[in-house]
């Protein structure tokens, strides 16, 4: 963490409150800021969250945290997500994701110091500190000889064959299912169906596709964020086109139109990677899923 990105970051107002409300509570020994706002060159907005780990002295004071009243401390609180306590290194913790009624977000997660007494033990970073930190309190010096972060973590790993001609099998058994809805006009199992197809199977190859050209050097950002900005301009518009109104045949063409995305990008891939491209397999469900499209109502 260089002290110009240091000094940037305690000129921001939260950052102010958190290390002031850290600071005046006995039991936060360290308050570590982790992810995008920790990290220098990349973006944030309005929208990104603050994420925050509270290090405090024991598990007797991370269960003493557990109350939430606290939470208040930063604002009026929208809605609140309550992961449970469970154990990272033989040391509870927990997590509160807290939507302020203001738009603020905080991430809070809450560790004893004997967690990060064992990670200094580890040949890496965990990927919550090595996506991306930076000490905001430090009381007792515990953060002190914690190695600098990588932004490793989350790299995408590079399929091997058996891997990528499963991930095609998955696309299809969803496919069908996708068909299998649209035929009986079942909505809701119909928009779940969709959803794992096109946030699931295909963007997994989108993944692939974008790392190729990366060399696999290009962290994945969590639900495909920052894919948008790495996808050439006729993916993207093909991509934008998957998204439809209510109808019953335009679903239909989405489905078709979601698989003609698929089958190209599967084909890049796999010359990219020197992968057999299971050309059968993707004429044999193509016919199926036209089959049950013709099928009498």
């Amino acid at each position: 963490m260089t002290d110009e990105r240091m000094t940037a970051l305690r000129a921001d107002p939260v950052i102010v409150k958190l290390s002031a409300w850290g600071e005046a509570r006995e039991e936060v020994r360290a308050a570590i800021l982790t992810s995008t706002r920790a990290a220098a060159g990349r973006p944030t907005d309005d929208f990104s969250d603050y994420d925050v780990i509270d290090v405090v002295r024991d598990a007797h004071d991370v269960r003493a945290l557990l109350d939430d009243g606290w939470l208040s401390d930063f604002g009026e609180i929208l809605n609140l997500y309550r992961d449970p306590v469970q154990e990272r290194f033989g040391h509870e913790r927990f997590i509160r994701v807290t939507q302020y009624a203001d738009g603020l977000k905080i991430d809070f997660s809450v560790y004893p110091a004997g967690w990060l007494e064992e990670v200094k033990k580890l040949p890496q970073l965990p990927p919550v500190l090595d996506v991306g930190y930076a000490v905001l309190l430090d009381k007792d010096g515990v953060t002190k000889g914690l190695p600098p972060f990588t932004r490793t973590a989350y790299l995408p790993a590079r399929p091997t064959e058996a891997e990528f001609q499963e991930a095609v099998l998955n696309f299809f058994s969803n496919a069908a299912y996708v068909a299998k809805h649209l035929r009986r006009d079942e909505l809701v199992p119909l928009m779940e169906m969709q959803h794992v197809l096109r946030a699931g199977r295909l963007r997994q190859m989108l993944e692939w596709r974008v790392a190729i050209e990366s060399g696999w050097s290009v962290p994945n950002g969590a639900y495909g964020r920052g894919l948008d900005e790495r996808l050439d301009a006729a993916t993207l518009e093909e991509l934008r086109a998957l998204y439809t109104g209510p109808g019953k045949a335009e679903n239909w063409e989405s489905l078709f139109r979601t698989v003609a995305l698929y089958e190209r990008l599967t084909r890049e891939v796999a010359e990219a990677l020197g992968f057999a491209f299971p050309a059968e397999l993707f004429r044999r469900n193509v016919a199926y899923l036209q089959r049950v499209r013709a099928r009498p109502s």
